[in-house]
């Protein structure tokens, strides 16, 4: 057995749900690893629509908005995937979602230092 993998100490494992654009498919597939490895369950976006996903209609983007909610729902934490600081409308709504409704929020890249910190190299952020 690995050293190195987390131990259940608490009876359940931590949930994050990932929020970003789904443009950014392979950060959201490495930071999902690296989530799970140290031990979080961790929920991501159904369908990657901006990075190369089937085409969805608006109905089935909305339908998509809703189920995200309700994952954030489910989360301890959500955790914004944002390489260079972006995020976008959805994204944003998502953040204030999660805020209103006591969610706490982790980021990959922390809003204050949005697109112009060159000292992030895109390892989680605590």
């Amino acid at each position: 057995m690995n050293s190195d993998a987390p131990e259940l100490t608490e009876g359940r494992f931590k949930v994050v749900t990932l929020c970003g654009s789904t443009r950014f498919k392979p950060e959201f597939e490495r930071i999902n690893a690296e989530l799970t490895l140290a031990g979080n369950v961790v929920i991501s976006v159904g369908v990657f629509v901006h990075a190369g996903g089937p085409a969805v209609s608006e109905a089935q983007k909305r339908l998509l908005d809703h189920i995200h909610l309700q994952k954030i729902d489910m989360a301890d934490e959500i955790f914004v995937v944002n390489p260079g600081g972006y995020i976008g409308d959805s994204t944003r709504g998502e953040i204030e979602y999660a805020t209103q409704t006591g969610v706490p929020v982790r980021y990959l890249v922390p809003p204050d230092q949005g697109e112009t910190d060159s000292q992030n190299d895109g390892r989680l952020v605590p």
